[in-house]
């Protein structure tokens, strides 16, 4: 709203110093961050600086430990992302659309949804072993919840005048469903499933942080055991990054999908 009140010439230069804030706020703080370390302000046992940071990933990166651990993070995450968000959005639909169907697992969904999927990890370890499908189980849940509860609410919001003007035109309910409810609900949809996406990545982390050999949180885990911090930061980046970059891919192709 404020920059409707500056005048054409103000206001063409906000792009460009928005771009600037944006590259040198960061800059900024990993500046102070370098600085404060070398002068000894911070305690390098607990944090470590930029530049050991980076000294680490690319150590890393060189031995092909890094390639290896995340691509085995990278593929338990797909497979489990896919599984939850195919299941959540199933689920939404069908209670989104049934009122009996959301009541009938209203108290189920109520009593497992406030569950942290660590607290998961123990009993998918009991039930299916330490090898991949325990933690892919636990990654598909975490995804699972974010995608259902987003894709029956856009169900539930979609414009009742809109199904009313399609009944009166005599549409069938695959017609009706498939031509009103679901574009309608897309936009809900595609937030469940980048809400899906980052919990899939916190779900990976838990899980091979408790029984895993390889993948991202092993690694973090590892670093935290042999106290090496510059490690463990380079783990925990590496999943913030990646899951920053997917979230601006899923939000371009939610924009090109939904140009309406």
């Amino acid at each position: 709203m404020g920059s409707r009140l500056l005048p054409p010439a103000s206001r063409a230069k906000g792009p460009l110093s928005d771009r600037i804030i944006f590259v040198a706020t960061p800059l900024l703080f990993l500046l102070v961050w370098q600085l404060l370390g070398d002068r000894g302000l911070l305690n390098a046992v607990i944090l470590p600086t930029p530049a050991k940071i980076v000294r680490a990933f690319w150590s890393l990166l060189v031995t092909g430990k890094l390639a290896k651990d995340f691509s085995a993070s990278a593929v338990r995450v797909l497979l489990g992302f896919l599984y939850g968000t195919v299941a959540g959005i199933v689920l939404g639909i069908l209670t989104g659309l049934f009122a009996k169907v959301s009541k009938a697992l209203a108290v189920l969904f109520g009593v497992l949804r406030p569950i942290p999927t660590i607290g998961l990890v123990p009993l998918m370890i009991l039930w299916f072993g330490i090898g991949e499908t325990s933690k892919v189980i636990v990654i598909a849940v975490g995804t699972f919840w974010s995608v259902l509860l987003n894709t029956q609410a856009g169900i539930e919001a979609a414009d009742r005048k809109l199904i009313e003007v399609a009944r009166i035109l005599e549409k069938d309910r695959l017609t009706v469903l498939l031509k009103v409810i679901l574009p309608s609900a897309l936009p809900s949809m595609f937030t469940g499933v980048r809400l899906g996406i980052g919990n899939a990545w916190k779900s990976v982390v838990a899980a091979e942080m408790l029984a895993a050999t390889r993948g991202i949180g092993h690694m973090i885990e590892y670093a935290r055991e042999l106290a090496q911090p510059a490690k463990m930061f380079v783990g925990i980046l590496v999943v913030g990054i990646v899951g920053l970059l997917i979230d601006v891919c899923i939000r371009a192709l939610q924009k090109k999908l939904l140009r309406w």
